[in-house]
């Protein structure tokens, strides 16, 4: 009975702010990830791409994300870096934004290969985060940092889809008020 009083008392604190901050930025790392599958059709368009291009964003996006991260993992393991998680935040964001102002293909590898890396940086020294914070609820850590996992696909993807749908809807707007506007004799 002393006992158990006694792992109970020396058990952590759970750190609910720390784990929430950590699953909202595995959440968006992962909506960063997973806009870039959504994009094969606009790249594909508006950069002439073929199908082998397309390919190797691909992989280029999924060998750095899944194969640098246990690397990135042993690394972790060995040293504890938490200064990492927004270095590799950075890193996706730098990816999306250099993805964004692509103007060639070669472009378009360097900024997956960032997302990737940013990925692959930031999911072992989350996990290792979420563990700590989660005190002695190490099955409540692992459900927050796990828990958006499942809406990241379908929240990516349809977040760039409304942005997308609502910005060419807006474009769309105004050309159509120009052109009615300019037939109308006022200009």
């Amino acid at each position: 009975m002393q006992a158990a009083a006694r792992t109970q008392q020396a058990q952590p604190a759970t750190i609910y702010r720390i784990l929430f901050a950590i699953s909202l930025g595995h959440f968006l790392n992962d909506c960063m990830q997973s806009v870039i599958p959504a994009l094969f059709p606009v790249l594909e368009k508006s950069m002439n791409l073929n199908y082998t291009q397309i390919g190797w964003i691909a992989f280029a996006l999924n060998m750095t994300s899944s194969i640098m991260q246990p690397v990135f993992g042993v690394f972790a393991d060995k040293r504890p870096s938490p200064f990492l998680l927004p270095i590799a935040m950075c890193l996706s964001m730098i990816g999306m934004v250099g993805l964004a102002l692509a103007p060639n293909f070669y472009f378009v590898i360097i900024s997956v290969l960032f997302v990737g890396f940013g990925s692959a940086i930031f999911h072992p020294e989350g996990s290792r985060v979420a563990y700590m914070a989660a005190g002695g609820k190490t099955g409540a850590g692992a459900v927050y940092l796990s828990s958006w996992r499942k809406y990241r696909t379908v929240d990516g993807s349809a977040i760039y889809g409304i942005y997308l749908y609502r910005t060419w809807s807006v474009w769309n707007d105004l050309v159509y008020v120009n052109c009615r506007y300019r037939r109308s004799g006022f200009v």
